[in-house]
């Protein structure tokens, strides 16, 4: 086993917390089957700034007064610690990435909440214990779900997350409810460039994973899935090797297996298709049903691909890997390299 991540050391309000998005390259939806999936913690997220108010006032949201209803991740959180609600805070919020759109928003709002929330009254707060954590609120908000999400915005970097315990795991999540426990790990990330395609489409995920469990249930959907799970075998050999081609061609298989489990969309197709020439490979990425598509970028072709995908009508992102995951933040600091962070492995 490796060692844990460094923990983050508790700070006092205000400060800023930020965590990344994220964009799964293999694996969706097989992931709650059991089977692995790869995700990246991408270099856009959330941001939440925690400002103490006096006693007995109001909380605020952006300005507004404080009301858990209007977020389910935020009323979950809140149920799950009444003594959060007591505390009078002004929550500052802005996300470089849109809502709802398979790109890891809910889950970096709930990371940097926890967090936000936890750092006050703690000396040192584990990392494993925000992304247990977050991963147990959004999976109660949502009703189903995988912790992909969680860790991938709580650790950074590329990581591989399913049930079966492997070699210098970050962490082991606890069953929650019927999920089984979940392992986190790293894997090689190569200095590749991403980018993703937002179709405008807003998706809810968790009707759409009940949707493709029902499939998983049938003896053609159960083929589906461990051919899924072989997929993420595979890519995790092929980025070893710094094989772009390869990785490429296990994304566009991968998609046309989600596409016969019925997640993807006109609208995503339209994306895919105006890519070909650009990319290596491409895929929905998430719950699907909307959201967005992922893709690795042939080397110069950045710009042909904004282009192509605006002309699609969809709201394009160059990204790359966040290595660092969570950061704490002094407020009111000019430079960044004054963050309270830990440094990305």
């Amino acid at each position: 086993m490796s060692p844990a991540l460094p923990s983050l050391p508790g700070k006092r309000w205000p400060f800023r917390v930020r965590a990344p998005g994220k964009a799964i390259l293999f694996g969706e939806h097989a992931v709650v089957r059991g089977r692995t999936a790869l995700v990246l913690a991408v270099d856009r997220g959330t941001e939440i700034d925690f400002r103490p108010l006096p006693p007995g006032s109001r909380s605020t949201w952006n300005g507004a007064p404080f009301d858990a209803e209007l977020n389910p991740y935020l009323r979950e959180a809140m149920r799950r610690h009444p003594d959060w609600s007591a505390r009078p805070v002004a929550l500052t919020v802005r996300s470089e990435l849109p809502r709802a759109s398979g790109l890891g928003t809910s889950a970096a709002f709930t990371v940097a909440l926890v967090a936000g929330f936890t750092l006050p009254d703690r000396q040192e707060l584990p990392r494993a214990e925000v992304a247990e954590e977050s991963y147990r609120i959004e999976r109660a908000a949502q009703g189903v779900g995988s912790p992909v999400d969680t860790s991938a915005s709580t650790a950074g970097g590329l990581l591989a997350i399913g049930t079966e315990p492997g070699e210098e795991e970050l962490w082991t999540l606890p069953a929650v409810d019927t999920s089984p426990p979940f392992h986190a790990r790293r894997v090689h990330s190569p200095p590749w460039s991403w980018a993703a395609a937002f179709s405008g489409i807003a998706k809810a995920t968790g009707p759409k994973v009940r949707a493709v469990g029902e499939v998983f249930a049938t003896p053609e959907g159960a083929e589906i899935l461990e051919r899924i799970g072989r997929l993420s075998r595979e890519g995790e050999g092929a980025l070893d090797r710094e094989d772009k081609d390869a990785v490429g061609a296990l994304m566009a298989e991968n998609h046309q297996l989600l596409r016969s489990l019925g997640v993807s969309h006109p609208r995503l197709e339209a994306l895919l298709e105006v890519a070909r020439p650009f990319v290596h490979g491409a895929k929905v990425t998430g719950a699907g049903g909307g959201g967005s598509v992922l893709a690795l970028v042939r080397e110069g072709q950045h710009e042909a691909l904004r282009k192509a995908w605006a002309r699609a009508g969809g709201v394009p992102f160059l990204l790359s890997v966040a290595p660092q995951g969570l950061q704490v933040m002094t407020l009111g600091s000019a430079l960044r390299d004054h963050a309270d962070h830990v440094p990305g492995l």
